[in-house]
């Protein structure tokens, strides 16, 4: 696991940005951390250097958003569902086996199992623009 201190949204945004270099046809991210915590920036830096120029915002109320590029980016919200029901009820488990990157805010909602290409994000609040991001190294 790797650990970083992110000292602004910049950062963490960039971090983001360089995960485009690592990332495989298959992989789902999943995102952990409170409201405000940075996820939605996180995926803004991937979408960047995966090449995509849209707008990226947090699909809190649509669940799904797609944007294309080379690999396909399928960016998730799992907040206003409770559980595994809501969460399959909503047709979203396919998500779980992308033909391109999923990534998922708020994957603490799902209690099943992981797709073999799961990548695990924590990111938690340290500061008033500070963040620790833990995750597994997407270079190794």
């Amino acid at each position: 696991m790797v650990t970083i201190i992110s000292k602004s949204p910049e950062e963490t945004h960039n971090l983001g940005k360089s995960w485009a270099n690592h990332v495989k046809s298959g992989w789902v991210i999943g995102l952990k951390g409170d409201l405000g915590a940075g996820k939605t920036q996180l995926v803004k830096g991937l979408a960047k250097g995966m090449g995509i120029e849209e707008t990226i915002t947090s699909p809190t109320f649509t669940l799904a958003s797609e944007y294309q590029a080379k690999l396909s980016l399928y960016h998730l919200d799992f907040y206003r569902l409770k559980d595994d029901s809501e969460i399959i009820r909503a047709g979203l488990e396919p998500y779980f086996t992308p033909e391109g990157i999923t990534v998922i805010e708020w994957i603490d909602r799902w209690t099943g199992s992981y797709p073999t290409h799961f990548y695990p994000v924590t990111i938690t609040q340290t500061g008033e623009n500070e963040r620790q991001i833990v995750y597994e190294d997407f270079g190794s």
